[in-house]
């Protein structure tokens, strides 16, 4: 008996105890789903038993004649049902066509006829309920599969030496084609006693089903998955053969051989395993996530639940929202930031225990939103113009922000003549946008990163900056005071730039520019999934020469001013700067869920400056002022009375 065949056995005998939640619901017979997969290994294994009549091979023959009887008594246990005398006699059939030793067709053509009519009597969804993310199912298999099956497939990983039976190698056109996408996910969820593969139960459904669908592309060249979209979108009566998920998930590429011929079965499998998506039910994707939640929300609230209600309003920003609202705020900024404050709302109101009513009031509201959301991330919204301009001021405007930073750091260097310490500041802005590369990189093709993720990064990042950037706008403002600057910068600038504080300079160079770049790659991973590259590099590349300009400008400018009114504007700066970053940090922190809200309906939203209509980023503003202003005027005291000393 080949290899996979035992893999398979062994699986379909386990799955008559634990079957995973998403691939049978919980009222469906786990006894017809270990049948039905029996029925698939007699329709593919019997040739290896049987040919011309006679036995090709005795342990096979026996282990077809076992499957075959296991078939007829598992159906036999099944709850009645008016389909079961009609599925015992056809399992009878088929346990007389083997011990007759007929012919594979013969045979094969009874399993599946008997599989699909198992299918029709005891329902079983076979297959995950939206279209599985490959990105994830590479991460997985780089993380707990390729030690042993290779890093594209081939069974030959560094771990593989010794194993005995050896891994299977997911590469082998034969085998692939009798493989089905749910026979994969059953292997990961079960395991396989007697050998080396592992049970990967502890993964999520989800994780499940994207490690068996990538696991499901390694025998597949690009070539077959280019040949199979242009078939697939040219021919829509494929898409009556394979019409959804399910079939996709249950068929072998064998079987829709036999349906559409080679080599179009070989391409359509090649493009659409590695792009679910094509058969996956349509949605508002995120929308309708953010939909669902804030109804389960409701009906919480309405139960009395108010710890679950909360939780799941969260999850409605963070997973449904959150992901599209890069590219919203692209389409339509004013849009985007009416959703946001209308879901801030209600999570202030579910924190207070409003009325039920009211509650349901604003997830209809929202809900109207969403539908203009919709409209405004239709494919058909996407434009060259629309590209071209979110790229250009997503870019420039967040690129301003760190530039301004950057700039008042090199300006500074320069004035007090320590060349030596330019390279570090120098190495943090660098630094920054190649970790901003990588975590394109990792974001596009590795991890999804998550909306609480996202919103802690640029909260923590924001407000980490806000106090570091206070510190130095402090101490600034107390050098523009004093006087005898020269002298200064020669006794004690070098003593107080050491390599710790270049170091410092190295981080908070870095700290500001990645955060920036964060959001910018946010905003960018989104444009550029819509199309429109070329345009969307345009626009890129035009706001790096206008953040240039402005950079020559800047230093231009700084050059020709006394250092005494340098270090005065450059403390107002970074104080402004302070407070923005305040604000942007509390607004960050509310998204995930970690600060609470309270409206302020009172205070407009003007995102430039970091003011958001809520009293905690309102009072974090106030607070980080007030800071401001008495570090001003105790550094301003203090320069005094050293310049009188």
């Amino acid at each position: 008996m080949p290899a996979l065949a035992r893999l398979f056995l062994a699986v379909a005998l386990l799955m008559a105890a634990q079957l995973p939640a998403t691939a049978v619901a919980q009222d469906a017979p786990p006894s017809a789903a270990v049948a039905w997969r029996l029925l698939d290994y007699i329709a593919v294994d019997y040739p290896g038993a049987v040919s011309d009549g006679r036995i090709v091979s005795e342990a096979e023959y026996a282990e077809m004649r076992e499957f075959s009887a296991s078939v007829r008594s598992r159906i036999a246990a099944l709850p009645a049902s008016s389909a079961k005398p009609q599925l015992l006699a056809e399992a009878n059939a088929l346990v007389g066509s083997v011990d007759h030793r007929a012919e594979p067709a013969e045979v094969a053509r009874r399993a599946r006829t008997l599989a699909a009519d198992l299918l029709k009597a005891y329902p079983v969804p076979l297959a995950p309920q939206q279209a599985p993310n490959l990105v994830r199912g590479a991460a997985l298999y780089a993380e707990q599969c390729a030690s042993c099956h290779g890093a594209v497939g081939r069974g030959d990983g560094p771990n593989a030496k010794g194993l005995d039976p050896p891994p299977i190698a997911f590469t082998d056109v034969a085998r692939a084609n009798e493989r089905s996408l749910f026979g994969l996910y059953q292997v990961i969820g079960q395991g396989l006693d007697g050998t080396a593969m592992p049970s990967f139960a502890h993964l999520s459904s989800d994780d499940r089903w994207a490690l068996a669908y990538y696991v499901g592309t390694f025998a597949y060249s690009r070539e077959a998955e280019r040949a199979g979209e242009q078939a697939w979108r040219a021919g829509s009566q494929l898409h009556a053969v394979v019409p959804d998920l399910q079939v996709l998930t249950q068929t072998t590429p064998a079987a829709l051989a036999a349906r559409v011929g080679e080599p179009q079965a070989t391409q359509i499998m090649a493009y659409l395993r590695r792009h679910p998506e094509a058969v996956a039910p349509k949605s508002d994707g995120g929308l309708d996530v953010a939909r669902r939640k804030l109804a389960e929300s409701l009906n919480a609230y309405e139960a009395g639940d108010r710890k679950r209600a909360e939780e799941l309003a969260l999850s409605a920003y963070l997973d449904g929202f959150e992901p599209v609202e890069p590219l919203l705020r692209a389409r339509d900024g004013a849009l985007m930031a009416k959703v946001e404050a209308s879901m801030g709302e209600l999570r202030a109101s579910l924190a207070r225990g409003a009325p039920s009513a009211e509650v349901a009031a604003q997830v209809r509201g929202l809900d109207g939103l969403f539908d203009e959301a919709a409209r405004a991330l239709a494919p058909e919204q996407a434009s060259a113009a629309s590209s071209f301009l979110g790229a250009f001021t997503i870019l420039l405007r967040e690129g301003v922000e760190a530039l301004l930073i950057v700039i008042a750091m090199i300006a500074f260097l320069r004035k007090a003549e320590r060349h030596d310490v330019l390279p570090y500041v120098h190495g943090g802005w660098i630094a920054a946008l190649l970790a901003g590369g990588l975590t394109w990189a990792a974001a596009t093709y590795l991890i999804s990163i998550s909306g609480a993720s996202r919103e802690l990064t640029e909260g923590f990042g924001s407000l980490v900056s806000a106090v570091v950037l206070i510190s130095v706008g402090v101490w600034m403002h107390g050098k523009a005071q004093a006087g005898a600057w020269q002298a200064y910068i020669r006794d004690k600038l070098s003593a107080a730039l050491s390599k710790r504080s270049a170091w410092f300079l190295f981080l908070l160079a870095f700290v500001v520019v990645y955060r920036e770049m964060f959001e910018t790659i946010l905003f960018y991973a989104a444009l550029w999934s819509q199309g429109g590259q070329l345009a969307m590099v345009s626009g890129a590349g035009l706001a790096v020469i206008c953040l240039a300009v402005i950079a020559w400008a800047l230093l231009s400018y700084s050059k020709r001013l006394p250092i005494a009114q340098f270090f005065s504007y450059s403390s107002i700066l970074i104080a402004v700067l302070a407070v923005v970053l305040a604000g942007k940090g509390v607004a960050g922190l509310q998204e995930a869920g970690m600060l609470d809200v309270r409206p302020l309906a009172a205070l407009p939203r003007i995102e430039v400056l970091g003011v958001f209509p809520t009293w905690e980023g309102l009072l974090a503003q106030l607070l980080t002022l007030t800071v401001v202003v008495v570090g001003f005027w105790a550094a301003g005291r203090r320069a005094q009375a050293e310049a009188r000393v």
